[in-house]
């Protein structure tokens, strides 16, 4: 598929059906391309749909599936958006750092594929308190999903959830205790974890 550069067939890229419940639309959309006038659509079309297939398929509609509906803050970036986002301090990885990740539709420098996006979960924001935490969520996809990084946020617990072809099994937040949870090789990588996660739903298929 060649890269879009018409409404025509930006509109056909769009409509590609991800997953049961995700298309390609529900990631395209930038606060940065809106503002600064930017064109938020992948070079290499099949690439970034074959990462975003198994990003929806593998995590977002299990997570869909037991939590309700997720709402997406953040995902694909094209190198020229999310270059711009990095060299001024607009919450973007630079871009060496967001390939596979971020941009979909570049392989990163081991060649491996790779797609992430930013997610809030309401059910989550319901229940925060002293017996739920991001932690729990943290927990919750450590011990159920094949991810590959998770990174938490103070507003609206947002996180950064990333499907990886070399999946890292990294845990790290901005939110208090800030810093790594959890990665390979820590002490609590492996075992159950299900102490921090009382009363959260099974996983539903």
């Amino acid at each position: 598929m060649r890269s879009p550069r018409t409404v025509r067939s930006a509109e056909d890229f769009s409509r590609t059906r991800l997953s049961r419940t995700f298309f390609m639309r529900d990631f395209l959309f930038s606060e940065i391309a809106a503002i600064e006038g930017m064109r938020n659509l992948p070079d290499h079309p099949d690439l970034a749909i074959e990462a975003g297939r198994h990003l929806c398929e593998e995590l977002l509609e299990p997570l869909q599936a037991t939590f309700g509906r997720i709402a997406i803050r953040s995902a694909y970036r094209s190198p020229e958006v999310n270059g711009f986002g990095n060299e001024h301090n607009l919450s973007c990885a630079s871009n060496e750092r967001d390939r596979a990740r971020h941009i979909w539709d570049q392989r990163d420098s081991a060649g491996h594929l790779g797609a992430m996006t930013t997610i809030v979960i309401p059910w989550l924001i319901d229940r925060l308190g002293p017996k739920t935490s991001w932690q729990s969520m943290a927990w919750w996809i450590h011990d159920h999903l094949p991810y590959s990084e998770l990174q938490f946020f103070p507003k609206l617990s947002a996180f950064n959830i990333a499907w990886h072809e070399a999946p890292k099994r990294y845990i790290s937040s901005f939110v208090e205790p800030r810093g790594v949870l959890t990665k390979p090789g820590m002490a609590n990588h492996e075992g159950d974890h299900s102490r921090h996660y009382a009363g959260f739903p099974s996983l539903a298929t």
